[in-house]
Order: structure tokens, then sequence, then C-alpha cells
């Protein structure tokens, strides 16, 4: 377990530390003689598990940057309304579908001002180059950035977006036209993902003519309510307030996410008040935080999944039979009594029950090892090994992803399966996972978006095999196909047929083992107001503040202590 820092180590830590990206501190920091409650009063600190692989969610499937860090950083054209679940602007004031769905016609607000650091001062503010450039950095080889830090963009190249972009085209100073080969009924909600963030053309031409164009991805530039102040890896994240941002000055001067402890070590900062917020905190330690009047809870239902994952190219995950026995071991009841406590349901496919294409007529696996045994028997691979591999951290749609593996262990232990664990870090999973040598992960998928094509293309689409999305390498041009016919139909009761379609053969084909639809979770002090906890994952924090009146309660509580 990594060690628990002080509120005072960590708040000196943040004031003092210089990043391993050369990132300095602002100009209006503390001082490092505050007392950290002054700290607290002008910012707050959220303590989650994980890594900063990228500060640009283009390049990224998963981590930090995707939830909770891009929704500081940056924003997007369109956004997702939390609570009613339909797209609403963003940096695009209005926008226009046209030819059936080919067409995507988008007005850009004026006035919206990229962020001043240390590192750059725009002369300008957001116009129609930086969408364009955007853009095009994902989907044009010609862009010079295009290679930039690796050339990979996991979400878009799953979904094969740039083979159907015919053009995007400048029409005016705020205006942007995207024309499609053809049409796509799920184009609006990717470019509301975290995934499709807004850059600066402007900034990227600066670093272009200094050879330093790699910094593009490492000290950002957005026009969202936070800018990087400072980073420290395995330790903190911190954010400062952007003065200039558009919807008006964000509440908090600071942000200081740390990353520095894990398990039990989260919790116990929170319950200390080393941490005003817990990101995903373990559905064990709900007692905990729901008895102690000092904390709130918060808990939404989650567009996510988590599931096993079928590596599809190796033997003898190849043969169904097999995938079949595995699916037949696993007592998936007690995964939700033993992982989840009540915070979850048991997937009955990879959609989750929220999903306006969810079908009702999916089937949970039935848990069944005698049939396991029999049909490996049949096979004859009564004593086989295999290796499942599973991140470290608690991710949003699995709390305790090594405790579930040790309890799949022990299911296919019954029926003669000896199963290796092997955890991966988080920013090492991706890479890992593609080299193909395992064959089973542990892994899930959220998204902040209503279509369940951002669903079934990243995890299950033949051109995701490449783009580290579909863990499973499976790959069934059929499928594709029935995917794209639903992407080209304008009606929903059309496109909802061919997704039960695309669930019915995810059935029959198993290439993934679905287990949970979970509760999102967020546990905060008393004190702290103003959090958005959305099913798409976290919003905002530009509205979040601290509450200067002390909660009767908690004062009882303190005094009886």
């Amino acid at each position: 377990m990594r060690p628990i820092i002080l509120a005072s180590t960590l708040l000196l830590a943040v004031v003092s530390m210089t990043c391993s990206a050369d990132i300095t501190p602002m100009t209006e920091v503390l001082s490092v003689e505050q007392e950290p409650t002054q700290i607290q009063q002008n910012g707050f600190v959220y303590c989650v598990d994980g890594s900063v692989n990228t500060f640009n969610p283009q390049l990224s499937s998963s981590g930090l940057i995707i939830d909770p860090l891009a929704a500081q950083l940056y924003d997007r054209l369109l956004d997702v309304d939390p609570y009613t679940y339909r797209l609403i602007p963003e940096i695009a004031a209005r926008w226009e579908s046209l030819d059936n769905g080919a067409t995507y016609r988008f007005y850009l607000r004026k006035n919206v001002p990229f962020q001043k650091t240390d590192w750059f001062s725009p002369t300008r503010k957001l116009t129609a180059d930086d969408v364009i450039f955007s853009f095009e950095r994902m989907f044009s080889n010609e862009n010079s950035y295009h290679q930039i830090n690796g050339g990979k963009y996991p979400y878009f190249d799953s979904l094969s977006l740039a083979d159907n972009i015919k053009s995007i085209k400048k029409l005016g100073p705020y205006t942007v036209e995207f024309s499609l080969k053809e049409p796509d009924a799920s184009f609006l909600w990717h470019l509301a993902t975290h995934y499709a963030p807004i850059l600066s053309y402007e900034y990227a031409q600066s670093l272009e003519a200094k050879g330093e164009q790699s910094q593009i991805d490492w000290k950002p530039v957005g026009t969202g309510p936070f800018l990087l102040d400072e980073y420290q890896p395995g330790q903190f994240v911190r954010l400062f307030r952007n003065n200039d941002y558009w919807k008006g000055q964000p509440k908090m001067q600071q942000i200081v996410i740390d990353t520095g402890a894990g398990g039990t070590g989260r919790i116990s900062k929170l319950l200390t008040g080393e941490c005003d917020v817990l990101a995903y905190p373990a559905a064990s330690q709900l007692k905990v935080l729901r008895d102690d009047p000092r904390l709130r809870l918060t808990l939404r239902s989650g567009m996510n999944i988590a599931y096993l994952a079928f590596n599809t190219s190796k033997q003898p995950l190849n043969n169904l039979k097999v995938r079949q026995a595995i699916a037949y071991a696993i007592n998936n009841e007690r995964l939700m009594e033993s992982i989840y406590y009540g915070t979850a349901e048991t997937a009955a496919s990879v959609l989750p029950r929220a999903s306006w294409a969810y079908d009702n007529r999916a089937k949970i696996t039935e848990y069944n090892p005698e049939k396991a045994k029999q049909i490996l028997k049949e096979l004859g691979l009564e004593n086989m090994t295999l290796s499942l591999w599973v991140p470290s951290a608690p991710q949003s749609y699995n709390p305790s992803p090594l405790k579930m593996a040790e309890l799949i262990q022990a299911d296919l232990a019954q029926v003669g399966i000896k199963m290796d664990i092997r955890p991966i870090e988080g920013r090492y999973q991706d890479t890992s996972l593609m080299d193909r040598t395992h064959d089973m992960t542990l892994s899930g998928w959220s998204t902040d978006s209503n279509d369940p094509d951002s669903f079934y293309r990243p995890l299950f689409s033949c051109a995701a095999i490449g783009s580290q999305t579909n863990l499973s390498h499976w790959c069934l041009p059929s499928f594709d196909t029935v995917l794209q016919k639903a992407l080209n139909s304008q009606q929903l009761a059309s496109r909802m047929d061919y997704y039960h379609e695309a669930q019915d053969i995810l059935a029959q084909e198993l290439p993934v083992l679905p287990l949970a639809n979970s509760l999102r979770m967020q546990a905060y002090r008393y004190d702290i107001k103003g959090l958005v906890l959305s099913t798409f994952g976290n919003a905002s924090f530009a509205g979040v503040y601290r509450e200067t009146e002390v909660d009767e309660h908690s004062q009882r509580y303190e005094a009886e202590k």
C-alpha cells in the first residue's frame, strides 16, 4: 500500500514541488506558511486511485484524463445534460443536421477565451480554426500533429470515424460543417464525449515553430474552468482557476487531485479531512460513510459495464465451448454480494438497463459448475492453466477488481481450471493487453454518451482491435454490418431492432462475459456543495464551493468525540 500523505504534507507539496513535465506553479499560488485550513478555504482535495497517461483525452481510452480531468481542462462542441440525458450546447451555440444525417453544421459561440498559462498566452479567442484543427488532428494523416505522441486516438479509431469523414469545412469564422460519406445517427453523441476536446490551433502553431509539438498533450491549453498548474506523477495533479472562463469565474481557486493513496488509505483521508471528495468508494465502505454525519454520499445509475474479456485470438479461448464453460463456472450472485453490496445489478448484456436500446429478452448467464465440468471433460481440458490480467486500481464500474479476480479464481478452481492473476498498473494496461499474450482480462467500460454505439463499436468492432479498446480481439464482419445499418438509420425503432440483433450475436459468440452494471458513487465532506455526479461521469467543478456554516450534527459529533 502506498503511504498515506498527511494534509499538511500534501498541501505543502502542492505549492513547492515541480512536476516531471516541467510545469511550474502559477503566480497566485498561496504561500507555504499558510495553514492547510486556509488553503482548503480556497479549494478542495479530490482523492482518486488512478494514473495520468496524458493530459489530452483524444489520446486516451481511460484514466484520470477522462474522469475527472477532461471536464475541468477542456470544453466540447456539445455536452450531455446530467439529468435529462439530452444533448445540450457547449462551444457550439446551436447545430443543424442536414442530408438525412450525413451533414452536420455547428454555429460556434463568440468570445470564448483560451486559458492563459505559464507556457502560453493566447492572442485571440476561439474560432472555427480551433475546431477544425482539433478534429483534423485525429482524422487526417496529413495534419502535422496527427502522429505526435503516437498517433493513436483509441476512442475514435475504434469507431473508424475517420473513414467516414468526407470533409471538415470552415463556412465562416464561427461556423464549421462536417460532411460524412454515410449518415451516422450517433455522430453528435460521439462529439459530446470527453474524447472530443477543443484544442488551441494558435498554441499548436506556436509549439510547431519551436519544434516542441509533443508538449501539446502534456502542457494543455483548453477553454475549461480550470488549468493545469502542477503535476507530480503518483502523487497529485493541481488545477488552478481559469479566471477568464467564458461561463463565469469558478467558485474555487484550486483543486488538488490526490492520487497518492490507494485502498483504505483514501477513505482514511476522507475521514480525517485530508480529502474533501472520495471518488469510487468501495461498496464495503458504504456503511461507514453513511453513518458519519460529517460526510455525504451520492449514488447514481451509471452507463457502464464490468465484464470478463476472453482473448479469442488465442487457444483455447478461441473455442466458444471453452468460453461457455468458464461462464457457467462463475458464481455471479456471489460477486454481487461480495464486491458491490447492493450497488450494482448482474449484467444480462453489455448495454446497461438505462440504455434506450436495452433488450429485455437478455438473460443472465446460468451458474452451473457441473455443466462447466462436463464441457471441459468432453474437450479434454480438465486441467487447464489460464492467466487473468486485472487492473490494480478501483474503477467506476468495479470498486475492487483484485478481489473480484480472486473470487473468479476460486470459482474456476472448482471446475479444474487453475488461474494465475496478474495485476496491471493503469498506465501499462492498454499496451500490455494489446500484445495478445493474456488469456483473459477483467475490465469494463463507461461512457459519457447515451447512444448504444458508444458501447458496441469501441468494444467489439473489428477496427477496435487495433485501437486498444477491443480487449477480446474478436472480429465478426457480419456484426459490424449490423452496427453500420443501425448508424445509417434515422428511425429510433429501426436502430433498436439492429441493436437487439447485435446483442443476440454477442450472446451467441460470447467474446466477453457481462458481469455487472454498477451505480456511480462519490463520498464527500458535508461542507462541500455544488458537486454534480452524472450518469456519464464527472461534470465541471466550476460550481463547487465550500459552505462556511458548520452542520449542527457534525458539531455534536466532534463534541462527543
